[in-house]
């Protein structure tokens, strides 16, 4: 069962949708947060596998939740689910760790494959969240870490920003997960990056991806 924290200041949109999760075979809905503060307490608790987490609550917000929990807990993943696709939101909340970035407008069982997907190591992000990903964040570089990626890693990184986990990564070059998972760390370590989501961000930042 992938266990799933829910975390949003609606009530009913609470109750909607962990209604829809809590039917599903594979997923679990262990707790629920009405508050950035709340979420943090509930996730080091729990320890869930996945964080559904809103952006915009009255005590405090889902990025200031987001940082809290990454830092606390950096293998914590956690998927927004909000309204919003201003920049002020999307940017700051990949930033502070988010791993995928769902709009409320997603059907129910949209939301449930983003569950899955997340869980098994990829991002999700909705259309409209990689178009501004792609617009505004190809800039040249005044610096290119990626230089120092071997051709290997490089190879990882495409197959990263092309969503693949890293089972699939491995199957696709006849390697083992266990080198696979080497290069990721090695790939993030170089580009200076805390995680998947961020260094998809770099790859489309310095149009490594075509």
């Amino acid at each position: 069962m992938i266990k799933v924290l829910f975390v949003d200041d609606h009530e009913m949109v609470r109750i909607g949708v962990s209604a829809y999760l809590s039917a599903q075979k594979d997923i679990e809905v262990v707790a629920e947060a009405s508050d950035g503060g709340e979420a943090i307490d509930l996730a080091l608790k729990h320890r869930p596998d996945i964080i559904l987490m809103d952006l915009v609550m009255k005590q405090m917000d889902g990025i200031e939740a987001t940082k809290h929990i990454m830092d606390k807990w950096p293998e914590a993943k956690i998927i927004i689910v909000t309204s919003f696709l201003d920049d002020e939101k999307v940017y700051p909340a990949l930033e502070a760790g988010a791993a995928s970035y769902m709009l409320k407008t997603s059907k129910a069982e949209e939301i449930a494959r983003a569950i899955r997907a997340t869980y098994e190591g990829q991002s999700i992000l909705e259309p409209e969240v990689t178009g501004k990903i792609m617009t505004k964040m190809r800039k040249p570089a005044l610096d290119a870490p990626h230089e120092n990626l071997t051709n290997r890693e490089m190879e990882i990184l495409m197959l990263m920003a092309d969503g693949k986990t890293n089972q699939e990564i491995a199957d696709q070059l006849f390697i083992a997960l266990k080198t696979v998972k080497v290069h990721v760390s090695n790939i993030l370590g170089k580009l200076e990056v805390q995680d998947r989501t961020q260094a998809v961000i770099y790859a489309f930042k310095h149009d490594l991806v075509q």
